[in-house]
């Protein structure tokens, strides 16, 4: 199954002040026959919530480091059309334009699920199921 990886869980393994959801996330991310897919806004978010929200955060070249190690994963571009398709999301479903570009990547890829905190668990969105990892 081809898991969308949300900005939130890869946070959460970073952050020392929550130490039972970066032990889920950590464990998830170690998975060895798990089949993840990231978008570059994914990629944006990490580096600021890393750096700026996390508290202690990660200075610049660790942030970096977490990056080139997540740049390893499928990484779906933001393009024109993804934002288009995006947009028309979030007008169908009560979502924010940031979270149907998370949806919209999701789709792209091909994935089954979306594993993110932000969505509602069990929802099914655009064919693609949200489901909470920390529940």
């Amino acid at each position: 199954m081809t898991s969308f990886l949300d900005t939130n869980v890869l946070v959460y393994a970073f952050d020392r002040s929550e130490p039972a959801k970066m032990e889920v996330a950590q464990r998830l991310l170690a998975d060895p026959d798990a089949d993840y897919v990231i978008s570059a806004q994914v990629l944006s978010e990490f580096y600021v919530a890393t750096t700026r929200k996390l508290n202690p955060p990660l200075d610049h070249l660790a942030a970096l480091e977490a990056m080139e190690y997540l740049m390893r994963l499928p990484v779906v571009a933001v393009d024109d059309r993804l934002v288009a398709y995006a947009v028309t999301l979030a007008e169908e479903e009560p979502l924010s334009l940031w979270d149907a570009q998370i949806v919209a990547a999701a789709v792209r890829a091909g994935c089954e699920e979306i594993l993110t905190e932000d969505l509602n668990d069990g929802q099914l969105i655009a064919g693609v199921l949200v489901r909470n990892p920390f529940v």
